[in-house]
């Protein structure tokens, strides 16, 4: 049963005997009642009292019904209105609906049951429309707070990526006979993947690339530790004549633990190597990072051998190095697996092979390789895409 205690409703017709019908009907249905002979009297008890619904009469005398709805429309276009006529022309219905009226009845009523079903949808219909205008309302307020915060992390984004595109390298360096060239394409705003290379000392390089487990803001916060972390390495070597920064198999034994610790909840796969300039010797380790390294010596390319688990997922992780002599014409290609998202092959030794020989069709510059890869990142990517190139002297010719 409906709970109209409260609710008020202006009846406007000049018979009497169907007002005081009408009121009685309405009253013990639980509504407050308000009656006007004619239309001027009901305009006036309109804006005077301002009920929550009218039922008015289509013939009156000063003003009809027409004139009363058309003047409703206009001073209170979202009030309920019920029209009432005795005549029962379809023109007055048409016209009714037309200027705005809500329901339509024919008198007389064969039962008061017509009635208050109509007045109590009409009410339904604005309670309904009240509850939609005010979760409107509601979420325009929350999609405006959301506008606002993306915003705000727009402008985070846009500093968190000045940030991590001042941790990176130079996109090409040369340390006597060896130069690295790279990129790094993020799949969202920031990027999970990572590299770094660097001097340790006169005699030895230092480089890497890792992939943080995820994408945005919070694998690019990792990527922030991982070169804090190897930063205090380079540090203790030069302070300290600390050692571990050369042994690949140590530093990642100590990177798994401090990511461990850090209970950040990511992992990351990882490629470091230390290059000897001198005895052009290459030791190395791999952190679960995948692909592995392409090594070119000449027309010769393959995947490097080795293998180690992930850094930051397992406690009870242990890592070796492996060594390899560097000849004259050498290069070593380090990609993120975001590659193979790229690689229109079958399965997945079907893309190892693509880019074993992609590769090989390649003049070993990164502008090549982009081009084989037709790398569109203004067309989005389904995850990060990065590249780290080494090469000797001899394999570019200068």
């Amino acid at each position: 049963m409906n709970d109209n205690t409260g609710k008020l409703v202006l009846v406007i017709d000049d018979e009497p005997l169907l007002r005081t019908l009408f009121t009685l009907h309405l009253k013990r249905n639980g509504f407050e009642v308000l009656e006007a002979e004619d239309g001027q009297e009901g305009i006036r008890l309109l804006r005077e009292k301002d009920p929550d619904l009218l039922i008015c009469d289509m013939r009156m005398p000063k003003i009809d019904g027409l004139g009363v709805l058309k003047l409703v429309r206009q001073e209170k276009p979202q009030k309920p209105i019920i029209m009432i006529s005795g005549a029962g022309s379809i023109n007055d219905v048409v016209n009714a609906l037309r200027l705005g009226a809500w329901d339509y009845l024919l008198k007389p009523l064969s039962d008061s049951a017509i009635l208050i079903h109509a007045v109590n949808s009409c009410l339904h219909r604005v309670q309904l429309e009240e509850e939609n205008l005010k979760y409107r309302r509601k979420l325009e307020e929350t999609n405006n707070e959301l506008q606002a915060s993306l915003a705000v992390l727009r402008e985070d984004q846009e500093a968190g990526l000045l940030v991590q595109s001042a941790l990176l390298p130079a996109s090409e360096s040369r340390f006597g006979e060896y130069s690295f060239s790279h990129f790094v394409i993020p799949s969202l705003y920031l990027s999970g993947d990572f590299l770094d290379y660097f001097e340790i000392d006169e005699r030895f390089l230092g480089f890497y690339i890792a992939d943080v487990s995820g994408h945005g803001s919070s694998s690019a916060f990792v990527t922030v530790i991982l070169k804090t972390l190897i930063s205090e390495l380079l540090r203790d070597y030069k302070k300290q004549q600390d050692r571990m920064i050369l042994r690949p198999d140590l530093v990642f034994e100590y990177l798994n633990a401090e990511i461990l610790g850090a209970g950040l909840g990511k992992y990351l796969t990882m490629f470091y190597a230390v290059m000897d300039k001198v005895s052009h010797k290459l030791s190395y380790s791999i952190g679960g990072h995948y692909p592995r390294p392409i090594i070119s010596t000449g027309n010769n390319f393959k995947y490097l051998t080795g293998e180690g688990f992930p850094i930051g997922m397992f406690d009870f992780a242990e890592y070796s190095a492996e060594c390899i002599e560097v000849p004259d014409n050498f290069s070593l290609f380090m990609f993120s697996d975001g590659v193979f998202e790229v690689i229109n092959e079958g399965n997945q030794q079907d893309k190892e092979e693509a880019l074993l020989e992609l590769c090989v069709l390649s003049d070993l510059s990164i502008p090549s390789i982009k081009e084989y890869l037709k790398i569109d990142p203004m067309g989005g990517l389904p995850d990060d895409i990065t590249l780290l190139l080494l090469k000797r002297k001899e394999a570019y010719g200068s």
